[in-house]
């Protein structure tokens, strides 16, 4: 057996708020209720269980390998809700994409301050 990602765990504020961000910018199904969690589901299996927390979140990092037109239609989605974007993630680039390996790239922040990332090409390949 292959060893595979198949969830992980996504703090937030408001868990409501937080999956309906995640669906509407990378145009995913809704989510769905599992126990605590709502459930983002990817296209490769791997899932963002968002959960609701009463304390600090603790900001992540996620990021998504996307297509050419996957990315196209997603980074309009952020700008046409004029989410600060980054080419980088110390956000010392704003405005910009990158193009790192021959891709395309770009970074913005969900509402609770995880720094979301989509890619045309995996880094380093």
């Amino acid at each position: 057996m292959a060893v595979q990602l198949n969830h992980t765990i996504v703090e937030a504020r408001d868990r409501a708020e937080t999956a309906e961000f995640l669906t509407g910018v990378l145009g995913l199904p809704g989510p769905v209720p599992y126990g605590p969690f709502l459930v983002v589901q990817a296209d490769n299996g791997v899932s963002l269980d968002v959960l609701q927390v009463d304390g600090p979140v603790h900001p992540q990092h996620y990021a998504f390998l996307v297509s050419d037109a996957e990315f196209d239609e997603i980074f309009e989605r952020i700008t046409s809700r004029g989410l600060p974007y980054w080419a980088d993630p110390f956000q010392k680039e704003p405005g910009r994409i990158n193009h790192h390996d021959g891709g395309r790239g770009v970074y913005w922040n969900d509402p609770n301050g995880h720094r979301l990332e989509i890619i045309t090409k995996p880094y380093g390949g």
